[in-house]
């Protein structure tokens, strides 16, 4: 279960780097709703990384979140902000998706 919550939370790190780069893009009252979605999205993820951390070790949970969170952003970057698609960033994301699922593999 806190495999589970430990990957929500992850969601929501990617979550609130959206808001953050939406909220950029946006002005007035607009970013302000941005800023707000990133504020719960910060609150959710932190709150489930605490959560999940509370029974397994702390330095696999926080390097699975973020994972999950710097996987995602740079995936979100290329489909919602036109980031470059490079072979050698595409190459590294995958070696991190890796690094991530080996972690999980170790882990108790």
């Amino acid at each position: 279960m806190n495999w589970i919550l430990l990957i929500i939370g992850g969601l929501f790190e990617i979550g609130f780097t959206f808001c953050l780069g939406k909220a950029k893009e946006a002005q007035g009252s607009e970013a302000i709703g941005w800023y707000i979605g990133f504020l719960i999205s910060l609150v959710a993820s932190m709150t489930l990384l605490i959560k999940a951390s509370q029974s397994l070790p702390l330095g696999t949970a926080y390097a699975v979140w973020t994972g999950i969170g710097a996987v995602g952003t740079v995936i979100m970057g290329i489909v919602f902000f036109k980031d470059p698609a490079t072979f050698w960033r595409l190459f590294f994301i995958f070696t991190l998706i890796g690094s991530i699922i080996g972690l999980k593999f170790v882990s108790n």
